[in-house]
């Protein structure tokens, strides 16, 4: 893609690395901004810039968070005992919208992944172990992507924690086998968690 200035063809490239976006989106979106008054480009800059610079992640569940433990976990009216295990924080996000989960979250950071290089020692699960070890976590709610590596992960947790005093759930398979829980409407994302199932269930049909 040819470009009369090397400044916008700079912004282009930097734009279309974002995820979802090609070339030809980043040349409309940098365009867009050139039209906007300088301020309104400044403010993106500094909100984007102000997140990177002082996000932080909440020591208890490792949720993105603007204070050291974040409003979830603050907050009295959750039930610490019941701890639903997520990938990411889009999960969280999309568990939330639903407006049904009162327990609190863990987020894993990923899931095991040998093909991604990615191994248990990279993700959050020491920390969920020992949240189950100390008595913190009475049950634990398996809320991954039922994908292979999902499932993966979800066993490796279970081996770590199987002998110990906790409930192990997984959510209604109401989720089709692949789905991201992000892209699960929030009514089908909701009854998966009311209608939890022992984990060992799980186990069984795979």
């Amino acid at each position: 893609m040819e470009m009369s200035s090397k400044l916008l063809e700079r912004a282009v490239a930097e734009i279309s690395q974002l995820p979802g976006i090609g070339k030809r989106t980043a040349l409309r979106l940098a365009l867009h901004l050139l039209k906007q008054p300088k301020e309104q480009t400044e403010h993106l800059t500094d909100a984007i810039l102000k997140m990177r610079d002082d996000i932080r992640f909440c020591r208890e569940c490792h949720n993105i968070s603007d204070v050291d433990v974040c409003e979830i976990c603050s907050n009295l009216s959750r039930d610490k005992s019941i701890v639903c295990v997520v990938e990411d924080i889009r999960d969280v996000m999309a568990i939330e919208n639903t407006g049904l989960f009162k327990g609190i979250y863990h987020v894993l950071g990923g899931k095991i992944s040998p093909i991604d290089g990615i191994g248990p020692s990279q993700l959050n699960i020491p920390t969920l172990v020992e949240k189950v070890k100390n008595g913190t976590a009475k049950e634990l709610i398996f809320a991954l992507s039922s994908t292979m590596e999902g499932d993966t992960t979800n066993f490796y947790i279970y081996k770590q924690i199987k002998d110990c005093d906790v409930v192990l759930s997984a959510i209604a398979r109401g989720i089709s086998v692949g789905d991201e829980l992000e892209f699960a409407d929030e009514v089908t994302l909701g009854r998966s968690i009311i209608h939890r199932v022992p984990f060992e269930n799980s186990l069984k049909n795979h």
